[in-house]
């Protein structure tokens, strides 16, 4: 029930709901309350949700994602009841010194996103909102992924979906291109925004409006043509007279990582999703051999 809760302060509002920092009157426990909102459900909250929600329920037994402790349904109202998590991974970022992240929390956070993403995509599904304000840092220094408002558990056969989803800067070229078939690539896509993004402490892709961040991509990894990516031809907002820019080196971009990480990246920001890494793969990369090595140890 909600007034099990008592509402504390309000932390924040997102595009399906508002979150507040709240007290479990039973145990005492501060959580995060998120309320989302019923009334325009056309696709955000569908009423097969709460099968959805239960669904994440289960998988946030994954250590590297957020602990949904309760759902309270009632009428038409909503609340999810998370463990209560300060830092996101952008305060942390800006938190940094100029030299940036260093190597081995920069290799544990990706291990963890991976981790966690792998785990949504083997329960069926996808988070479609990753980026470093939905990465929480836990006292222990862990990351977690938070904010499931966008996520769907994937159906079978694979149904359209919409294409405003995913925070601009981190969102896929084949839905900035308008694709509605997309699936668990595009999470990929995002990951490797942010990985990049971690050794930059800013975004690669930091365009300002749908074109400008197609160009703003293309400037980096070139324009696509069907050579590189087949299906683009059949993508609805794909102009064959796009400005034609050539592929710049990634280490040119992202200067400070090593060649290990720039391999890994390179497969996550590749442009046709049938070849762009899963994250099972993309965990067990060589990139982490040092990283799991040293955890073993400890």
């Amino acid at each position: 029930m909600a007034e099990d809760y008592d509402k504390l302060e309000k932390l924040g509002e997102g595009t399906y709901g508002v979150v507040y920092k709240a007290r479990d009157k039973k145990t005492g426990k501060i959580v995060a309350l998120k309320k989302i909102r019923l009334e325009e459900e056309e696709e955000g909250i569908p009423p097969t949700s709460i099968r959805e929600i239960s669904l994440l329920k289960e998988a946030t037994k994954n250590n590297n994602i957020v602990k949904l402790l309760d759902i309270v349904n009632q009428e038409r109202k909503l609340c999810l009841v998370f463990e209560l998590l300060k830092m996101d991974l952008k305060k942390f970022m800006k938190g940094l010194p100029p030299e940036g992240m260093d190597s081995f929390t920069m290799q544990k956070f990706m291990y963890q996103l991976l981790d966690g993403t792998l785990f949504l995509h083997m329960h069926r599904i996808f988070h479609r909102d990753l980026k470093p304000q939905n990465l929480l840092i836990d006292e222990h220094g862990d990351l977690k992924l938070a904010d499931f408002g966008l996520a769907r558990a994937v159906g079978v056969p694979m149904r359209p979906y919409t294409h405003e989803v995913v925070t601009l800067w981190y969102r896929a070229p084949e839905i900035l291109l308008g694709s509605r078939a997309y699936s668990f690539t595009i999470d990929m896509w995002s990951i490797g925004c942010i990985f990049a993004e971690m050794s930059l402490l800013k975004p690669i892709f930091a365009g300002d409006s749908e074109i400008d961040e197609l160009y703003t991509i293309f400037k980096v990894l070139g324009t696509p043509n069907e050579k590189v990516w087949p299906d683009i031809l059949t993508l609805p907002d794909y102009k064959p007279n796009f400005p034609q820019w050539r592929p710049r080196l990634l280490c040119d971009s992202v200067p400070k990582m090593e060649p290990l990480a720039i391999d890994l990246l390179s497969k996550m920001l590749t442009y046709d999703p049938a070849y762009r890494i899963s994250a099972k793969r993309a965990r067990a990369h060589p990139y982490f051999n040092t990283y799991v090595s040293r955890v073993s140890r400890l």
